[in-house]
């Protein structure tokens, strides 16, 4: 296709923790690229997404979106400092931001500070008030005026991610505003993620999942091992991080049950993302001061030393 006839370039989808940002990615792009929880501040690193569409002009267009780390007001530990940081450091290199609101929650204190910093960015920005079925007509209106009133956004949409709602035109309109050019990714990557991190994702969102009132978010997932076999299946060995002895217990379940359980629901959703068998070995290790372990900063892309 020649490169006058596409669009591409990068969105970065910045909001509160909690906004539904990673909802709203996984729909835009019509598959799993970023983990979901009820948990906040569950997105760590900046997940690239990738959605295709056509344009009513006739071309055909590549938006690249950046899921970014939920923006906090106050950040206090090292973990929290460096994902506001990359959150802002995906806004600052993207060509368009798209801000994502909980129209239930309103307009907090995180909220209000990202609009002020927002205001900042030469980039195109969009709002994207999420999970508009919660909420009464009058108060999205209100809330839409109030937040245009504070920064004029190009475009403001009403959506609800987790229904797809309105989704297809949050798309078009990101489409349309990027430049013209060659695509960046080839047309049928959904996302740009390495595999063993991939995966390690997929495990820790089950762990939040299943475990989200008795364990804090520090918990970590790594790929320790990844083994092509012969038959086509894939070994893939990972370590799950806590900090204390307590949570290894928890994590584990009495007699493994809950441990067999996060195994069993990652292994089955990495085999229909990945196509093929998936034989998945899990293990617990307390690893006290890993939040403090610039290995694991760079392996998911963090600056150590934010």
């Amino acid at each position: 296709m020649n490169a006058s006839a596409t669009r591409a370039g990068f969105v970065a989808v910045v909001g509160a923790p909690n906004a539904g940002k990673s909802t709203l990615v996984n729909a835009l792009v019509g598959a799993k690229v970023s983990i979901v929880s009820p948990k906040v501040q569950t997105t760590r690193m900046r997940v690239v997404g990738i959605a295709m569409t056509d344009l009513a002009d006739g071309a055909r267009a590549q938006v690249v979106l950046v899921d970014t780390p939920g923006i906090f007001r106050v950040a206090r530990r090292r973990l929290e400092r460096a994902m506001v940081a990359a959150a802002w450091q995906g806004a600052e290199d993207a060509d368009a931001v798209a801000l994502v609101v909980d129209a239930e929650r309103g307009i907090g204190e995180e909220t209000r500070a990202i609009v002020e910093k927002l205001g900042q960015s030469r980039s195109r920005r969009y709002l994207v008030l999420n999970k508009i079925d919660l909420v009464p007509r009058e108060k999205l209106l209100a809330l839409a005026a109030e937040l245009n009133t504070r920064l004029p956004f190009e475009r403001t949409f009403m959506v609800s991610a987790l229904k797809k709602d309105g989704i297809a035109d949050v798309l078009a309109a990101l489409a349309e505003g990027l430049p013209a050019g060659p695509f960046l990714y080839p047309e049928d990557q959904a996302a740009d993620l390495p595999l063993r991190l991939l995966a390690a994702e997929v495990t820790r969102e089950q762990v939040f999942l299943q475990l989200h009132q008795e364990l804090p978010y520090e918990a970590a997932v790594e790929t320790e091992k990844w083994e092509e076999r012969a038959d086509s299946s894939v070994r893939i060995d990972q370590t799950i991080h806590v900090q204390r002895d307590g949570q290894r217990a928890i994590v584990l379940g009495k007699g493994g049950a809950r441990i067999k359980q996060i195994g069993a629901r990652a292994r089955q959703e990495l085999a229909e993302m990945l196509g093929r068998p998936v034989h998945l070995f899990l293990h617990v290790k307390v690893s006290a001061r890993w939040a403090e372990d610039p290995a694991h900063y760079r392996a998911i892309g963090l600056d150590y030393e934010t």
